[in-house]
């Protein structure tokens, strides 16, 4: 049976709420043709094994399991591609969004020319009592700030996990969606050539009921890189903005490591220089692991197999700059700009390569990772 509404309900450690979630949905959606398509993020709480029993059980009910992958923007993505249905509808998995708007959503749809309706926990009449504390109310209010510079929108709740779209919509953005962080909404916003059409439903934030929420640094800084990405990755990076930033910093540390093996404790030249060498090496690649590649991180054993593989791909690096530089100051260039052609040529190697073979494709990892809930703020 063709599906007119699909709900995608990305899922990590939601073991507790997924059969009330169904239920919910089952009462509010009565009449109409819908699917529920969870995509979980290797939950390791046995949520994979109640998903996979319902999906046996019922057709309109799918899961998508990602090994490897993480993120809730990247799960919504592949959960609406996954799907053929018309209206295409993104909530949270923990009971906070209000399931009964739903109906009232897809009638905006369907009869009032609308591309993207949005539930927003800051509207005239609606509540965010659910976040639970004023920090996380504080969080999502200046996160709304700072988002709505971006999108062209006077949105109420930018931020918001819980809306609907139209098909026509995510095909028009999905090649221009960065995928980054847990905001999914901002990057459908902001990827639009121009404001959709849009509307907003006030509605009480619920108090989540089971699991826990997956508000960190982590997600913090995961939407820090999304409004980046949106204002500055259309032409440099945002990876590579901060790769070079971390290398001018890793300068810094040579610098000092020289001079003070040099001057203060008396050793050779060549030796200092050698040490100051790894060890800007080494700091340069903690930070890009701690921040350029947050998620990506490495750890344990992956995190000296790491280091080794930056250290050659450092070490190659710096041929490449020579010769470049050496190159193009036989042709006539000034010695300055013969040096600098060298350092970015060497710093775009050392970028692109390192994040092939130092940080290269996500691999599984059964730690849980912290950013795949809608309703982290």
């Amino acid at each position: 049976m063709p599906y007119d509404l699909a709900i995608i309900v990305p899922t990590l450690n939601e073991r507790d709420n997924i059969e009330p979630l169904v239920a919910l949905l089952d009462r509010t959606l009565a009449g109409e043709r819908w699917q529920v398509l969870f995509v979980d993020d290797d939950s390791t709480d046995g949520t994979l094994d109640v998903l996979r029993r319902l999906a046996r059980d019922r057709a309109n009910v799918s899961v998508l399991h990602r090994v490897g992958r993480r993120g809730l923007s990247s799960a919504c993505i592949e959960g609406m591609l996954a799907t053929a249905a018309p209206y295409l509808a993104v909530m949270d998995a923990d009971l906070q969004h209000d399931e009964t708007l739903l109906p009232r959503m897809l009638t905006l749809l369907r009869d009032e020319d609308r591309e993207i309706v949005v539930a927003s926990r800051f509207a005239e009449g609606a509540s965010a009592a659910g976040l639970a504390s004023a920090r996380r109310e504080m969080v999502s209010r200046v996160g709304n700030f700072l988002a709505n510079r971006i999108t062209g929108a006077p949105l109420t709740d930018p931020l918001s996990g819980f809306f609907m779209l139209r098909r026509e919509l995510l095909d028009t953005v999905v090649h221009d969606l960065s995928g980054t962080g847990f905001k999914i909404l901002l990057d459908i916003f902001a990827s639009s050539p121009r404001v959709p059409r849009y509307a907003e439903l006030g509605f009480t934030f619920r108090e989540r009921q089971a699991g826990e929420s997956k508000l960190d640094s982590q997600v913090i800084w995961e939407f820090g890189m999304l409004l980046a990405d949106k204002t500055l990755g259309r032409w440099i990076p945002v990876r590579f903005i901060l790769f070079a930033l971390v290398g001018l910093l890793g300068v810094g540390v040579h610098l000092l490591v020289l001079g003070v093996m040099l001057h203060l404790a008396g050793v050779v030249f060549l030796w200092s220089q050698a040490t100051a060498t790894v060890v800007a090496m080494t700091s340069n690649f903690a930070l890009n692991n701690a921040f350029t590649y947050r998620d990506r991180r490495l750890r344990g054993l992956g995190f000296v197999w790491g280091l080794l593989s930056f250290y050659l791909v450092c070490a190659i690096g710096a041929v490449v700059n020579v010769e470049v530089a050496d190159l193009v100051y036989r042709n006539g260039a000034h010695w300055a700009l013969a040096g600098f052609v060298g350092a970015v040529v060497g710093s775009v190697w050392n970028f692109g390569v390192s994040a092939i073979v130092t940080w290269g494709p996500l691999r599984p990892r059964r730690k849980t990772p912290p950013s795949s809930d809608a309703g982290a703020t």
